[in-house]
């Protein structure tokens, strides 16, 4: 990150890691998700489902300005996050077929928490080695992490490899929105979004209680009460 702070108020606030009720895990309306959003200050906030688009979509049309369409994506080698995705990309593919998908839409391409070995999805190393020269970015802070430690390996791994990093709340309830966040010059697609990342700010951030993780389970058992 850019130790030497620019005038920020060019600059866009941007949480690369959120959830909607589209994810099974989260009970949080676009709607609300966008009132939140503008309440804590975040100028973008990259919706990033479960396998699915469908929340990002319904999130977009309210607020096209705001929201950027992602996606969670559970490959067979562990988790991707990818950012500015036009066509929904399945869940159970080859971690490098995944990638080819999203290349082809020209998608930029994260990781998510790739050293929590908590979280569904996990990278074994030689697996998310095979992958660096695709990817652009590693997600260096994820506040659902339980452990600091998670964070602070994926961020030297990041610096190792010569990578960006993003940083998410992975907010899946409205209270968690911005407390994993960056500050970049204003982007419009994929391809600035790679130029912009490597002038990235950090504030400060705010790793969520473990207790966070108790609403995740909660959102499973009001939808399988529904069916």
């Amino acid at each position: 990150m850019n130790p030497i702070l620019p005038k920020l108020e060019t600059y866009l606030r941007v949480d690369f890691h959120t959830h909607t009720h589209a994810s099974p895990d989260s009970l949080l309306t676009p709607r609300k998700m966008i009132a939140t959003a503008r309440r804590v200050g975040l100028q973008r906030v990259v919706v990033s489902d479960h396998d699915t688009t469908r929340g990002a979509l319904e999130a977009v049309a309210l607020d096209p300005e705001t929201i950027i369409v992602g996606q969670e994506i559970m490959t067979a080698e562990g988790e991707l996050l990818a950012v500015f995705v036009r066509e929904e990309v399945p869940p159970g593919l080859p971690a490098l077929e995944t990638i080819e998908r999203l290349q082809a839409q020209e998608a930029f391409i994260s990781v998510s928490h790739p050293f929590d070995p908590t979280r569904k999805g996990g990278w074994s190393l030689p697996a998310l080695e095979a992958i660096l020269p695709h990817i652009d970015a590693i997600e260096t802070f994820n506040a659902r992490c339980m452990r600091p430690v998670y964070n602070w390996r994926a961020e030297r791994f990041a610096q190792q490899h010569g990578l960006a990093g993003t940083h998410g709340s992975d907010a899946h309830s409205a209270f968690e929105l911005g407390r994993g966040s960056l500050w970049l010059p204003p982007f419009q697609d994929a391809a600035s979004l790679r130029e912009s990342i490597q002038q990235a700010v950090s504030p400060p951030l705010i790793l969520s209680l473990p207790w966070v993780h108790l609403t995740s389970r909660y959102a499973v058992w009001v939808k399988s009460r529904r069916r």
